[in-house]
C-alpha cells in the first residue's frame, strides 16, 4: 500500500462532498446518469472516521480468522491457482506458497471483505463505464506480471484526496481525487502498476509473516490500521498502532519502505511492458510532490513509507530512460473517463455545466470537455441540450462506446425512450456484450416496462463476461421485475458470494429453491450452487476446529515442558 495521499488537485471548484446510496429499488427511477441518487453527507474526514470505526474490528477479526486457518478449498466462483515466476523473471522469489501466512484463497477472501465493507459504507463509485475502463487498463498492466493469471479488480473510492492502495487478493482502490489529478493516461497507469506490484509481490502477506513471531493480533491490528489509514488518513493508522501493543514499529516501517521501493521498480516494468510511457511514474511523483504538503496533517511522519523526494523522482526518471521511448497519445477513453469521474463526484452546489461552458468558450473545445458538458447537463436535468451535444459526437467518433451510451442515456432522460432504445440497439450491434452499453440498455428496457427483455440481456452478459457485484444485483432486480422469483433470489445469492458473505448467500439460494414455478433446470442449478456453498462452509468450519485443537495441544505441551 502506498501513501499517495497528497491533498486535492482537481483544478475545479470544490465544495463539501455529496454521496449517493444505491438500492435495488432506485434503478428504474434513476438509471440515466448513474445507479445512485445524490444526497448531502457530513465532512469527508468525519465520514472517513465513521467508516474506519466500523471497518477496523471487522478487518482485524477477518485477518485473525484467515491467519489461523489454511483453507483447503477455494471460494465458490473464485478460481485461485498459484503460479510461479516465469523463467528469467527478475521478480524476487517469494518462497514456497506453503510458507506464506495467507493462502491465495485467504488473500481473496480478505480483499473481497474489504471491498464489500467499502461498498456497504457507500464509499465506492459504482459506475459501469468507469469500472470497465479501469479494468481494461489494469488487466493490461497485470498481464505483464509473472502472476498475470490472478484476477484483479479495480475500484474508485469517493474521496478527493490523492490516494491509492491495494489489498490482498488483487483488489486495487483509487481515490477519485487521484484520477482527477492525473494529466495523462500513463500517469494514471503508473499508480495502478505500482499498486498491482504490491499485490503480485505479496507485500501484505510478507508483512504478516514478518510479524508472526510477535503476535498475530499485532499483525492483524497493523494490517487493519494501514488499510484504514490508506482510506481515511493517518489518524486511523495511529489508532490501529495504539491497539497493537508490543509491535516492533520501526522494523515494520523499514519493511514497508522496502516494499515501496520494490513496487516502484516492479511497477515501472509493468508500465513500460504494457505500452505506456514509463516517464508517467516520475511525472505522477512530481504531481504528488507539489501537493504533498496539503495533507501532512493526516499522515503521521512515522508511517510515511517513502516521501515524494527529489531522489525518488530522479530514480524513476533514470529507470524510465532504460526503456524504449513510447510514442502515441492517450486513449480517448481516458480523456472521457476522467471527465466522467469529475461529473459523478461533483457536489450539488458546483455548476459544472457552466464551468464546462466557460472552458469551451475560452477555446478548450476538447472531446473530453464536450462530453463532460453533456454529462453535467444531464445531471442538471437538461437532457435535451445534452442530446444536441452528443448526437454529432457519436457521428464523428462512432468507435467510442462511451458516446453511444451517453447519447442513449440522454435520450431516455429527455423522455425519448424509443430513440434511446434505437441508439442502444445500434450500439450493441457495433459492440456486442460491451458491459456498460449492455447494462445501460437493460436499465432503459426496464424503464420502458420491458423487464423480461432486460433480464434475458443481462443473463447473456452474465454467462459470457465476468460480472461485477453491481451487475449481479441489477440482474436480480430485472428477474424480480420480470416475475422470476427464483432467479431473483439466485442472483442475490451470487451477489452475496461476490461480497464474501457465504452464509447469507446460502439463505438466498434456499429461498430460490423454495420459489414457485421454477423449472427443473433452474432447480438443478440452484441446488448445485447451494451444495457448493455448503461444502465450502463445512470444510472451513472443520479445518478451523482442527487447527484450533492442534493449537491448544501445542500450547499444553509448551506449558507442561515449562514446569
Amino acid at each position: 500500500m502506498s501513501p499517495w495521499c497528497a491533498g486535492s488537485a482537481r483544478g475545479w471548484p470544490i465544495s463539501p462532498r455529496t454521496s449517493s446510496r444505491c438500492t435495488l429499488q432506485c434503478v428504474s427511477q434513476s438509471v440515466f446518469v448513474s445507479l445512485c441518487k445524490p444526497g448531502e453527507t457530513p465532512d469527508r474526514h468525519r465520514r472517513s472516521k465513521a467508516i474506519m470505526r466500523r471497518l477496523l474490528p471487522a478487518l482485524a477479526a477477518a485477518l485473525l480468522s484467515l491467519a489461523g486457518v489454511a483453507f483447503a478449498d477455494d471460494p465458490p466462483s473464485t478460481p485461485l491457482i498459484l503460479s510461479t515466476p516465469a523463467a528469467g523473471s527478475d521478480l524476487p522469489d517469494m518462497g514456497s506458497p506453503a510458507a506464506a501466512v495467507l493462502s491465495r484463497s485467504d488473500e481473496y477472501r480478505l480483499g473481497a471483505m474489504v471491498a464489500h465493507q467499502l461498498r456497504d459504507q457507500n464509499a465506492l463509485l459504482e459506475d459501469p463505464e468507469v469500472s470497465e475502463y479501469l479494468q481494461s487498463v489494469g488487466l493490461r498492466l497485470a498481464s505483464q506480471s509473472a502472476d498475470g493469471g490472478r484476477d484483479f479488480q479495480f475500484f474508485v473510492i469517493k474521496d478527493s484526496s490523492i490516494n491509492a492502495f491495494a489489498v490482498p487478493g488483487g483488489f486495487v482502490f483509487l481515490h477519485d481525487g487521484l484520477v482527477l489529478a492525473t494529466s495523462t493516461e500513463s500517469e494514471l497507469a503508473s499508480v495502478m502498476a505500482h499498486e498491482i506490484a504490491h499485490v503480485t509481490q505479496h507485500h501484505i502477506a510478507r508483512m504478516i509473516r514478518a510479524q508472526s513471531q510477535q503476535s498475530i493480533t499485532s499483525a492483524a491490528a497493523l494490517l487493519a490500521a494501514i488499510l484504514l489509514g490508506a482510506i481515511g488518513g493517518g489518524q486511523a493508522i495511529e489508532g490501529g498502532i495504539a491497539a497493537a501493543e508490543g509491535l516492533a514499529a520501526q522494523q515494520q516501517i523499514n519493511f514497508t519502505r522496502d516494499n515501496e521501493w520494490e513496487a516502484d521498480r516492479v511497477g515501472i516494468g509493468f508500465l513500460a511492458g504494457a505500452g505506456f510511457d514509463p516517464n508517467g511514474m516520475g511525472q505522477m511523483f512530481e504531481t504528488m510532490s507539489r501537493h504533498e504538503g496539503l495533507a501532512v496533517t493526516y499522515i503521521p511522519a512515522m508511517l510515511i513509507d517513502h516521501p515524494m523526494t527529489s531522489d525518488r523522482i530522479a530514480e524513476q526518471r533514470a529507470r524510465a530512460a532504460q526503456f524504449p521511448p513510447r510514442k502515441g497519445k492517450d486513449s480517448r477513453s481516458y480523456e472521457l473517463i476522467r471527465e466522467r469521474v469529475r461529473v459523478l463526484t461533483a457536489t450539488g452546489d458546483v455548476d459544472l455545466a457552466q464551468a464546462y461552458a466557460q472552458k469551451l468558450a475560452r477555446g478548450h473545445a476538447t472531446l473530453g470537455n464536450r462530453y463532460g458538458e453533456a454529462l453535467a447537463l444531464m445531471s442538471a436535468n437538461r437532457a435535451d441540450e445534452a442530446t444536441r451535444i452528443l448526437a454529432p459526437l457519436v457521428q464523428q467518433h462512432e468507435a467510442l462506446t462511451l458516446l453511444h451510451v451517453a447519447l442513449g442515456q440522454a435520450q431516455a432522460k429527455a423522455g425519448h425512450l424509443d430513440e434511446a432504445l434505437a441508439t442502444f440497439q445500434h450500439g450493441q450491434q457495433l459492440f456486442p456484450r460491451n458491459v456498460p452499453l449492455t447494462v445501460r440498455y437493460a436499465e432503459t428496457l426496464m424503464a420502458a416496462a420491458r423487464p423480461a427483455d432486460a433480464h434475458n440481456m443481462l443473463l447473456d452478459l452474465f454467462n459470457n463476461v465476468p460480472p461485477t457485484p453491481d451487475q449481479i444485483r441489477l440482474t436480480a432486480l430485472a428477474a424480480s421485475a420480470a416475475g422470476d422469483a427464483g432467479d431473483a433470489y439466485f442472483y442475490m445469492g451470487e451477489y452475496q458470494i461476490a461480497g464474501g458473505d457465504l452464509a447469507l448467500a446460502a439463505q438466498q439460494l434456499q429461498l430460490a429453491l423454495a420459489s414457485p414455478n421454477i423449472s427443473t433446470i433452474q432447480r438443478q442449478r440452484y441446488q448445485a450452487r447451494l451444495d457448493e456453498v455448503r461444502d465450502y462452509l463445512a470444510s472451513t468450519r472443520k479445518r478451523r476446529v482442527t487447527d484450533s485443537g492442534e493449537g491448544q495441544g501445542q500450547s499444553g505441551q509448551r506449558r507442561g515442558g515449562g514446569r
